[in-house]
Order: C-alpha cells, then structure tokens, then sequence
C-alpha cells in the first residue's frame, strides 16, 4: 500500500542522455560513435567501436550530475560480431581524477557478453555515488572487435556539501554549557587531496575529549571519557582506519557510540571496540568543531593542520549540521567566503607503470632548470624524471627510498657533474613534493617545502636546457618504478606511451585482512602481514602457533611446565599462558588468580558490602573456553572467620556469597552444590555447632573454617566474592580462593567411526569467506574417501584422501577450481593418527600433512577472493561416493570445534568415538576395564576395576591385621590437620548416586578368626548395608534402609566360612530383590519386607575391615563382631564400580596402619572344581599368576579293591598330617609378622583423617619378620 513512499534506486540514467553526453578514446568510423552505445538501440552502426580493439580503449558517459549507481548492463554492437567479454568501471565527479569500482578488495573485473544481442547486467554490490563512468574493455569477441551498448541504474543524489578552505571551522555550540553525553552517533563524508586535517573535534574541562583526524592520510579516532586512575590519562583510547584517503574522493564516516562500546566505520568497513578508562559519559564543554580545532582550543590542538577539502550529509545526534551551517544557524565566522560546492583541486595524478613514460615540451636554450612535483610509490627505486639537456642529461631518481639528482654537463671537453640526494623513506606510499633548480654554479633540491633541510650544490656548472622532459623513464619503454605522480594541468601537449589517468593506487590494507592484530604493510600490488609478537603465523596472521590446550602438549612429549596456549586456535580469542601438570595419567591445567591467600577482611556489612575481585592471569572467555572443554573441573574457596557469619544458615539470607562465571550469584559453599545454602560440615553433619550449616555461623570468639571444592563447571570459575559480615567490634574474616584447576580436553578426544562408505555427518554451513582453516586428526585402513565437503553455486571446498598416500585440498572461490596436493613417503592407511591442517585466505593456501609434508599456493593478484558456501557441511561423503571409512577427531574449523561424538549419536552408520585397536582386541581387558587406544597398539586401563594387570586379570588384595580398617569417603571432607602431602582417597558422588536403589557388591576374602566385619556401608541417615561373619564363622547380610523396626538380615550359608579358604560373594540389589551367589554354588534370590523403603539414602563411607564411624551406627555391628576387627585377607573388592581396597594401596596414605598388598584372599579352592564357563574364579592359563596344580586323570582301568586300599592309607595320612601341622602353627602363632614400610602414627591420628582411606590398628607393637600362611 506504501510502495510510493520507497523509491526503488532503478531509473534507467543513460538512455535518456544526449550523445554528446557519451565519449570515447576512439572511433571505428562516424557510425560507430560512443552516442550509439545505448542499451537496446540500433542506430547508426548499432553501437559503439573504437578504433584499435586494444587494452587503451574506453567509453564514457557523463550523467550531468552527480548520481546513486546500483547497477550497469551491457550489450554487443547490433547484429554484429563485435562484444566485450570482460570490462572494469571506473567513476569520477570530475571527469579527471577517476577511482576503479571494488569489490571483494580487489579492483573488480565485470564479465561482458557472449554474444551482441543479450543483455548482461550486473547489481553492484557497493553503490556508488558518481557524475561520470568509464568502462575500460579487457576481453573482447574473438570472432570480431570491441562493440559496445550499456545502461547505467540509479537514481537522483541529492546532499549538502561545504568546501572548507584550511582556515574556516563550523562550531556546533550545544544548548547548555555541559554536556554529559551518553549515546554519540556521528556520521560524515568527505574527499580532501591533503593527508592531514582535523575534521572534528570537542573537548571538556575535566579532560574528556574525542578528535576525528587524517594523519599520514589515514583516520584517526581520538576518545577519553576519563579515568579513576592518574586523571584522565588511563582512559585515552587511539583507534586507526583506512590509508591513501587523500586521494580526493569521497570516503563516508560513522561513528556510534553507547557507553564505553564503540563502532568505528570507514567505507562500510566496521571496527569495534571499547574505551580505555571506567566511565561511560562523554562530558564536552561549549561545542562541538567540524573542519579543525576551535579557536579558543587548549594546547591539546597545537600543530595540527584544519581540514582541507569537502564534506558533505554531516550529521550528529540526529542534527544536520551541514543544513543548518546553509541556513546560517551555527557560527560559520572563521570562513573568508563559505563555499556550498566542492572546489576542484588544480592537480591531478597520473598512473606510471614499470614500462611507460610521459613525454612534455619544455623550454629550451635556458640557463636554468626548475622542475616540481609531487609522487607517491612503495617502490624503493625508479626513474622519476628525465631530461637530455642541450650539452648533458638531468635524471631525477628514486634510491633506497631516497631522491637523487644526477646532473651531467659537457662543454669544450670539460665534464662538469653534480650529484645530490635527500630523504629518507619517501617509498611509504604518502605523496612527496619535489622541487629542483638548478643555473650556473648553483644547484638546490628540496623534499616536502623543508627549505631547512634543502640540499645545495655551489660546484662549477653551466646548464642549457633542451626540448622535452619525460617523466617515468627516458623516452622508450623501460624498466622503471611503479609510482603515481601529481601535476598542475599544462597546456602544453604531451606524448603518452602506457601511461593512464585514471589507475589511483589501491588501499589493500583496508580492510586490513592481517587477523589479531597483526600489522599491515601494501605495495602496488600486494601487502603483506608482519606477525611478530601477536602469537599466529602465516600470510594474513591467522594460524595460532600454541597448542590448544595441556592435553594436546602432552602428546607431543612435553613435561610439566607453564605453557602458552590458544583454546580457540584461529577464533578471537588470544593466547594465554597456564600451568600445566602432567605427572599423572590425566593432565591438570591451572589458571592462577592474583588475591593473597587468607585475604583479612574487615569493616564489612550488609549494607556496605566488601566486593573481593579475583583476577585471573587469562580474560574471562579464556578461562571459560578452559572449563567448557574440560572433562573437569574445581576451585578450592576457604573462610576463616572469628565473630564473622558466612551464609546465615540454617535459613537466613546469606552475609557472603561469590560470583561466578555469567555474573551469577551463588550462595553454597566450597563442598557443596547448588541449590544447597550449606557448607561442607553442613553436608557432613559434622559442624562445629550442629544447629547451622556452617562452622562460621556459629559465631563464635574462636577462629573457624568452611572450606571445601567448588566443582561444578558451570558456575566456575570464580569472580569476586561479597563478604557481609565483618563490621563488629572482634569481627574478622580471611578468604582464600585457590586457582582455578581442570582436567582433560574433550574437544581434542571429540571423535566419530565412520562404517559404510555412504555414512556422513552434516552440519551447519561453514563461513570462512576470507579466511578458513581446517585441522583435525584421521585414521582408516581404507585407500580413499572425502574427509569433509561444503558446496556453493560455483564456489566449494573439499578435503579428501585421493589415495594411500596422497592428500587434497580443493577449493574455487570463482576464479576457477585450485588443488592442493601432499605426497607422503608412507601409507596414510596404516590404522594410525595422521593430522591434516589447511587454511585458505585472500593471500594463499597452505596445505600440510602430519607436520612433516607441506605445500603452498599463492593466491592471484586479482580476481574473487571471497568463498560462498551455502550448502551443509558434510563430514564423509555427501551421496556416498568416495565416502570416508575410519575416524576422524578433533575437527576444527575457524577455531569451532565440531561435536562429532554428539551428532554420532543419532546419525546411522556413524558411531560416536573411535573404534581402533579396541574394536580389535578390547574383549581381552577383562573385569569392566578399559581399552586405551595407542599409535602402536592399545593398553588395557584398569584404573575403575578391582583388578591389575596387563589384561585386567590379576586379583588387588591385602592382608589385615587385628585392628586394620579401609575407610572410603563418597563426598570429600575437610581434612583436619593432614599435611599437604596425604592424599584424600574420596569418590565424587553425583546427585543421582547418593541415594541409591541398587547396589552391586563384589569380593573374596579368606580368614581363620570370627566374628567379623568384612564390609559395611553407611550414610548421612540411619541406613547401612553390613556383610559380616557370625560366631560361627556363618556369612549374613544386613540392610537397614528404613521402615523397619530391626534391620533385614540374611543368612547366606550355615557353613564355617572362617575356615583359611578363601571364599568369593557376588551381591547385587535392585528395588527389593536381593540376589546373593557365594563361591560356585547357584544364585540365591531374596526379597526386601514390603515394609522395607528400597532407597539407600546419603550414602557417605565404605569401611572394609572394621567400622570407626563417627555417625550413626548399628550398637549390633559394635557389640558382636567390631572387635577385634577381621584378621585376614581381603581380595578384588568392588562396590558400584568402586575399588576401594584397590584404591588404598595404590595411594601413598601417610597414617598408622598395617595393610600389605597380598593376593592370598584370591588362592584356588580346594574344592572340586565348576566348569570354566560358570567357575567365577577361573583364570585362563596364559593370564594365571597363581601356581594352578594339574589334576591327573585315573584312567578307567584301574581295579576297585587297589582304590579302597588306597583310599584307607590317604585318610590315615591326611590325619597325621592334619595333627602336625596343627601343633606347628600352635607353636608358632606369636612370630607371625608382616614387614611394612609405611609411617608410624598413632591409632587417634590415624582415626581423624576423615578424607583419607583410614588404616588403623588396635596392636600398635612392631613386627619385623614374615607371616607364613598355610593352606593344605
């Protein structure tokens, strides 16, 4: 309903001109000419021709006023077979000074037709605002010549424009005195030939201010909104954009500003950044100045030039200064004759290639040389100018980026030369002035109007001029420099050779593609990165040269060290350095933060709060890319208070509480979880004051801790902590929060199995326009299969392993395809890790294969260099063709990891993680352990197991002593008084595993003493699972798990199993059933009364041996079989895939305690054996460690009454034997011993170790020989 309200920007502007509006550089003939060149048309010729179909031909059109271009289409000459293949557009509001159409950073080359009727039109990406174009043929039809019709789209162009003059400045006085601003959006064009001016400027009393100036023909923004900190120097902030912007054509501003955050604009190129300092307001005095500063300005404004040159649409916070400037509203005073239209400049530039030359007249037969001008160039040398004088030459050139003039005279056989030279580094692509003059004995050069610095000559010279002066070179195609020269218009003709007015030099540092902060530097036809001291590498800076993370140090052979690493690889963020600890088998990475240790706080309240800030040695995103890719993560916090409350518990709103990442607030504490207002002591019961939560919330005269791990990883790490409560007279307070410690990398383990040949993985479409790079590691027994695919229109890229040893890195960004290819000196498909990185970007393309084999490929000069992608990603084959058969992990792409396990997950013939080796040879780790792949094979890890070994297979038991007790804690404890050397041996319990409805018990014991505890479970409630040895040497059960009066005891067997045999229990419960197996006889099933609860609730120890609890315990498990506590051996013990047993001797526990490592709990029974298949204690014979004896078989021959006699004889020996063994461990019961080599501690200190696997005795006599066991 409202389309007339938005004009579409499509008028046809060329049909409608004269033909005298259309120019050219030539002519077929009179039918040909450029009036014809309208889109469509047919008359004269039926279009437009030049005379030479050459590379020097153009045609132009002036649309009588400046116009918004959107778009240009193109026609062959009528019925002919004259077209134009290939063409560039150059535009001009002058109709001298011209400036090439880009797109893609690259000076754009528009394809033409293929024949002379169709019409080919082309939307231009970047509008441009122009009075006249010119097209410039590059291809043609090959059948004929150059034929031309076109059509330009666009609309009318309307804007203010003020011509300031270097003297006049507009000032823009606010309503009130002060301004505090907020919210700046200020937006601008203009076009100036000088490469310095202040453009605008405002300042304040208090030492804010923001500039926007050229300076060596760049922008600079100058901003401070002023600091805390030493005045307001801390928060200057200087941001630079664009180069070559003296280039006299318009160039468009914005600059947006809310708060601190600011987006800087050149050209529709964006940087964003934010201001140095704390505050958010902008606080300007009096005005605002455009064009230069004011001239009531403070020194701040001393030496800097004003603006020279045009502006137009200037426009700030919603006001148009450049209309009320017209309707003389603003104070236009300083101007001597304000100007609304944009003077010309009296110069113009002219392009010189390495072969051409411009040839000019001069006046001959003078006594004096006088030549000036102005050039630019990256080049360090090349010939400038050239003059052959009536008796001698005149060269001015360029050296080592310095003007030499060469001036060599011969009359009457006597040679007169004079040499003089000036400068330096004038190849810095800024415009230099020249001026020489040279007469008799006399010669002066000067660079930049510096007469100071002017160099003179007074040796004998005599000097007649000649004819002509060539500029570039010396009147014949050579090779000189590539450099740009600015003149005053002569009227004087001129001969061209390769010369061209309308080529200006190319910024190719804007946009600046050198990435994190590398440092751009251009020449005529390229620019180059210098990356030193940013941490990447590679043509544009892209590639970080640190590992991702201390895992993947780890595998490239590193120790333990502080190293520097880059999670995000290419990604924004930078790299930061960390600790890395790689002693065990997983590895640690810690960030350390800068807050003291036991930080006194003091003076705190809840109405004045202390805020603790904790600052880590990495940003906040770097420290969160660290907890996201880990498998885990924890932070030790610590209060120690005296007459200081920490979280006001059981139910009161907390006095403290920490922050951590997202700035969320969080009011549980070290040793507990979220959602949970306690401390430790809170979660263990065993505060100092059991009616609160926390030790500190007693608040009592005497110093106390809560302290404890903070280990859930969304929350970490932590930020700052608020204290409250540490205002009162004796109140005090000390905070430590530990750094930041993680564990493992799941990105680089992140792996998918592909297992048919049509199986892929998509994902989202890759962007990686400019700059892409792609690394990941593969392994496969196949010959060939596409690693990863992205499609576009024409554009794709693709990586692929062509054959068992080559790989391929295609790509086309519209310049045609490209491939990249490795050669390896082995085969690729040998079931090992290889790594594959490749990165394209605006520069080239590297490809490079397991850090060994690498090969590059520059990209050309011009042409496309954006990639277009718009079909998934597809990891594998899309279609199945080729399609990839192995593994593929750590895929990373710009930085992103891919989750291949996850989209594993639900895609068909793809499986989430790797299948190697493992897929192999993983049945032969047995007992639940785990198959680790290795390069050279695989290992079995039988770290969650009961069990060691290579395979998995051999028994972890121990010997107990009267007295020797196993203590296992499920949730950590504060450790009273342990040395930082005591390990803690916990279990971390997740939520859903502290209360229980099943519960999976397994081992073997061998003991000759009864009764006894073997094993007994407790919780935080009165629940507990108990398996101990009667009076008699019987095994029961006992569960209490609530809801009965008397705990449900089972009694498995009536047999004496305190019988020096070892015996196995296999248990399992699940709701109410309970099923028991004991040694090889059936399973037994048991049911749970239906008064029974079924949850086991709060589960919190493990003790093996002996109970010391100081919790609720059954009197029963006390009274009848804790003492003297079991004497024996205990073997491959297992609770809900827990080792404890396992775990306390394979941890250094420094405690009193007498439990040695013995595999005599697990010995072969005596009695006839099951068959293999249901015999729980059979062990294959090349994984047996225990001395098996062979049963002879009796062959069937053998006679009955020889078996009888037989039988009488062994029976009457196994009692005398029986007897004498008998009476032999009678006589020695007293010098059985144990050697240990553990510390000695007291049976008290040994008890209070709450955290530690618990090793007590009763008998604190040492012992020093050799127990001896004996099994008959």
């Amino acid at each position: 309903c409202f389309d007339w309200l938005f004009e579409k920007c499509d008028e046809a502007l060329a049909s409608p001109l004269p033909h005298t509006a259309f120019t050219s550089s030539s002519v077929f003939s009179s039918g040909y000419a450029p009036g014809y060149a309208k889109l469509n048309r047919r008359g004269g010729a039926g279009g437009w021709s030049p005379l030479d179909s050459d590379h020097y031909q153009w045609l132009q059109v002036d649309l009588g006023s400046r116009k918004q271009v959107s778009a240009i289409a193109t026609q062959g000459r009528y019925s002919s077979s004259d077209w134009t293949t290939q063409y560039r557009l150059l535009y001009s509001d002058t109709g001298r000074n011209w400036k090439p159409y880009h797109q893609d950073g690259n000076i754009w080359a528009f394809s033409g037709n293929s024949n002379s009727e169709s019409a080919v039109r082309h939307e231009l990406q970047q509008g441009i605002v122009a009075r006249f174009l010119r097209l410039i043929p590059l291809e043609w039809s090959e059948e004929g010549r150059i034929g031309l019709r076109i059509e330009v789209y666009g609309c009318s162009y309307w804007a203010d424009i003020i011509n300031f003059d270097g003297q006049g400045v507009i000032s823009y006085r606010f309503k009130v005195k002060k301004m505090k601003i907020i919210k700046d959006v200020i937006a601008l064009r203009f076009k100036t030939s000088e490469s310095e001016g202040v453009i605008l400027h405002g300042e304040g009393q208090q030492g804010d201010y923001i500039t926007l100036e050229l300076r060596k023909a760049k922008l600079l923004l100058q901003i401070n909104l002023g600091s805390n900190q030493y005045g307001s120097i801390l928060g200057h902030t200087s941001v630079t954009t664009g180069s070559l912007l003296d280039d006299n054509h318009w160039h468009s501003v914005v600059i947006e500003r809310y708060r601190r955050n600011v987006n800087f604009t050149l050209d529709r190129h964006t940087q964003h950044f934010r201001t140095n300092g704390e505050f958010d307001h902008l606080d300007l005095d009096y005005e605002l100045s455009f064009g230069g500063m004011p001239y009531s300005g403070k020194p701040v404004g001393i030496g800097r030039k004003n603006f020279k040159g045009c502006m137009e649409s200037i426009n700030y916070n919603g006001d148009n200064i450049t209309d009320l400037a017209r309707r003389k509203k603003l104070d236009t005073s300083s101007f001597r004759n304000l100007s609304f239209t944009c003077a010309e400049t009296h110069t113009f530039p002219v392009f010189f290639n390495a072969t051409s030359f411009l040839q000019l007249p001069g006046r001959a037969n003078h006594n004096t040389v006088s030549v000036g001008f102005q050039f630019r160039t990256w080049n360090p040398h090349g010939l400038l100018l050239f003059s052959n004088l009536d008796d001698g030459t005149l060269e001015i050139s360029l050296e080592d980026g310095k003007v030499a003039v060469h001036i060599n005279v011969t009359k009457a056989a006597k040679s007169y030369r004079v040499d003089l030279s000036s400068g330096s580094g004038l190849n810095d692509g800024q415009w230099h002035a020249i001026r020489l003059v040279a007469k008799e004995n006399f010669a002066m050069l000067t660079i930049d109007g510096e007469e100071v610095s002017a160099v003179r000559s007074v040796s004998p010279l005599s000097i007649t001029t000649g004819g002509t002066y060539h500029l570039g070179g010396k009147g014949q195609p050579s090779t000189n420099t590539t450099f740009l020269m600015r003149t005053r218009p002569t009227l004087v003709p001129a001969s061209f050779i390769s010369i061209c007015y309308c080529c200006p030099p190319l910024s190719r540092c804007m946009p600046n593609h050198c990435e994190h902060g590398g440092r751009c530097k251009q020449t005529w036809d390229s620019f180059s990165c210098t990356c030193d001291g940013t941490g990447y590498t590679g043509a544009t800076c892209h590639t970080s040269i640190y590992e991702p993370s201390c895992e993947a140090y780890k595998h490239l052979g590193k120790s333990s060290d502080a190293y520097w690493i880059d999670p995000d690889g290419s990604g924004p963020l930078g790299p930061f350095k960390v600790n890395c600890n790689m002693t065990e088998d997983k590895v640690w990475t810690t960030v350390m933060n800068n807050l003291p240790p036991k930080t006194i706080v003091t003076g705190s309240s809840r109405n004045r709060r202390t805020v603790l800030q904790v600052n880590y040695s990495a940003s906040m995103d770097q420290v969160t890319a660290i907890t996201t890719s880990a498998e885990y993560c924890e932070q030790q916090i610590a209060y120690s208070c005296r007459m200081s409350r920490l979280l006001n518990t059981p139910d009161g709103t907390p006095y403290t509480w920490w922050v951590g990442r997202g700035n969320e607030k969080h009011f549980y504490w070290g040793g507990s979880g979220p959602g949970i207002q306690k401390c430790a002591c809170g979660i263990d019961r065993n505060c100092t004051d059991p009616k609160y939560d926390c030790n500190c919330d007693a608040d009592v005269k005497q110093w106390r801790e809560d302290s404890g791990l903070l280990v859930y990883q969304e929350h970490l790490p932590v930020s700052q902590v608020v204290v409250g409560d540490t205002n009162r007279s004796g109140s005090e307070a000390k905070l430590t929060v530990g750094p930041l410690r993680c564990q493992g990398d799941n990105n680089y383990w992140n792996a998918a199995s592909f297992t048919t040949p049509s199986s892929y993985l998509h994902f989202a479409t890759f962007h990686g326009e400019t700059s892409a790079d792609i690394s990941f590691y593969f392994k496969t027994s196949a010959a060939y299969g596409v690693f990863l695919e992205n499609l576009g229109n024409t554009d794709f890229i693709r990586l692929e392993l062509k054959s068992p040893k080559v790989v391929s890195f295609s790509f086309d960004v519209g310049n045609g395809p490209v491939e990249l290819i490795v050669h390896s000196a082995t085969s690729l498909n040998d079931d090992q890790w290889h790594r594959v990185m490749a990165e394209r970007n605006v520069k080239e393309a590297v490809l490079q294969l397991d850090q060994t084999y690498r090969t590059s490929r520059l990209a050309p000069a011009q042409g496309h260099t954006r990639l277009e992608l718009f079909s998934q990603l597809y990891v594998g084959a899309a279609g199945g063709q080729r399609g990839f058969l192995g593994c593929i992990r750590a895929l990373r792409m710009n930085g992103i990891t891919l989750d291949l396990e996850e989209r594993a997950k639900v895609t068909p013939g793809v499986k989430p993680g790797c299948q190697g080796h493992c897929n192999s040879f993983g049945m032969y780790c047995r007992n639940g352990g785990k198959c680790v792949e290795r390069y050279n094979g695989y290992l079995c890890d039988c770290t969650a197991t009961a069990y060691d070994g290579p395979f998995c297979t051999r028994d972890v038991g121990g010997f107990f002593e009267a007295g020797t007790l196993v203590k296992y804690n499920f949730l950590p404890e504060a450790i009273a008084g342990a040395s930082k050397d005591t390990k803690v041996l916990t279990h971390q319990l997740t939520p859903h595993e502290v209360n229980l409805t099943k519960e999976e018990v397994a081992f073997s014991f061998s003991t000759s003493s009864a009764p006894a505890v073997l094993m007994y479970v407790s919780s935080k409630t009165q629940d507990y699972l108990a398996v101990v040895l009667r009076q008699n040497g019987s095994l029961q059960v006992r569960y209490n798990l609530g809801g009965l009066r008397e705990p449900f005891t089972i009694d498995v067997d009536q047999r004496n199993l305190a019988n020096g045999q070892p015996h196995s229990i296999n248990m399992s419960r699940h709701d109410r059933r309970i099923t028991i197996q004991l040694d090889h006889y059936p399973a037994v099933s048991y049911n749970l009364p239906e008064a029974s609860d079924t949850q086991f609730n709060l589960v919190k120890t493990l003790f093996l041996g002996k109970v010391y609890e100081t919790g609720h315990i059954d009197p029963v498990i006390i009274e009848r079989y804790n003492t003297p506590g079991f004497i024996g051996c205990l073997s491959r013990v297992e609770f809900n895939g827990i080792a404890p047993l396992k775990s306390a001797l394979r941890t250094a526990v420094k405690s009193q305690g007498k439990l040695v490592e013995s595999n005599c709990g697990a010995s072969p029974l005596t009695i006839p054996p099951m068959s293999a298949a249901t015999d729980p204690w059979h062990l294959d014979k090349t994984d047996a460690v225990f001395p098996f004896n062979e049963e002879r078989v009796i062959p069937d021959g053998v006679n009955r009454d020889s078996a009888i006699i037989g039988g009488i004889i062994a029976v009457v020996i196994f009692t005398i034997l029986c007897t004498l063994v008998f009476l032999i461990r009678y006589m020695f019961r007293h010098k059985g011993t144990y050697h240990t080599n553990e510390a000695k501690a007291s049976g008290e200190s040994a008890a209070e170790s709450a955290d530690t696997a618990i090793i007590g005795t009763d008998n604190p006599e040492t012992i020093d020989e050799s127990k001896k066991e004996w099994f008959i």
